[in-house]
């Protein structure tokens, strides 16, 4: 009898020691296509980075909620012309579809030859949905500001090219300092960057 129970232990400790071993990996393991976008979005980053001005500030990973809606931004940009969201996608192979589709087909070729499609959230429809949900919650914030949205895809893949996608460093300069928008004294910008941080 003392070996049955002995043998039970042993069974319930193996168990356990497999379950914590599957709870670790499944914490510290990343999809590829997660660890994808966050090498996108450091890329992004590094990019704009380039194309700021003195006066411009940058905030990452900014995480906004209007009323019943929550979105997380990828890059806001702040200065004297506005407030500019940049939503950065770093989707490989090819891409099709419209301005106004909902989603986007992603078609990729293996190593093997095979061809993979994906339906993908569209990027433009997003920036879309972040600028009206930022805009009204600086609104309810006591801050009237004109804020604008883009979309930069890293691998230059969209199937949409129109003023809102993003497609070399003069475009996102363009885009930051090129246009007449609002002009925005030092406080608003100050007192932007207090309630995105």
């Amino acid at each position: 009898m003392g070996i049955f129970i002995f043998i039970g232990i042993g069974c319930i400790a193996f168990l356990v020691i497999i379950a914590v071993l599957a709870v670790l990996f499944y914490k510290t393991y990343e999809a590829p296509g997660v660890r994808a976008g966050k090498r996108g979005e450091k890329e992004a980053a590094e990019i704009i980075k380039q194309v700021l001005q003195k006066e411009d500030i940058l905030l990452t990973n900014v995480c906004v909620k209007y009323k019943e809606k929550a979105t997380e931004l990828d890059n806001v940009i702040i200065n004297r012309r506005g407030v500019f969201i940049i939503e950065v996608k770093n989707y490989s192979g090819t891409l099709t579809g419209k301005e106004d589709d909902y989603e986007w087909t992603k078609y990729k070729v293996s190593r093997g030859g095979n061809i993979y499609e994906k339906q993908v959230r569209n990027p433009i429809k997003q920036v879309r949905r972040q600028v009206y949900i930022l805009a009204r919650f600086l609104k309810d914030s006591g801050i009237r500001v004109w804020v604008d949205g883009y979309v930069l895809l890293l691998n230059n893949n969209s199937p949409v090219h129109n003023n809102m996608v993003l497609e070399s460093f003069e475009g996102i300069d363009r885009a930051l300092h090129g246009r007449a928008h609002h002009s925005l004294n030092s406080g608003a910008v100050a007192a932007i960057k207090k309630l995105l941080q």
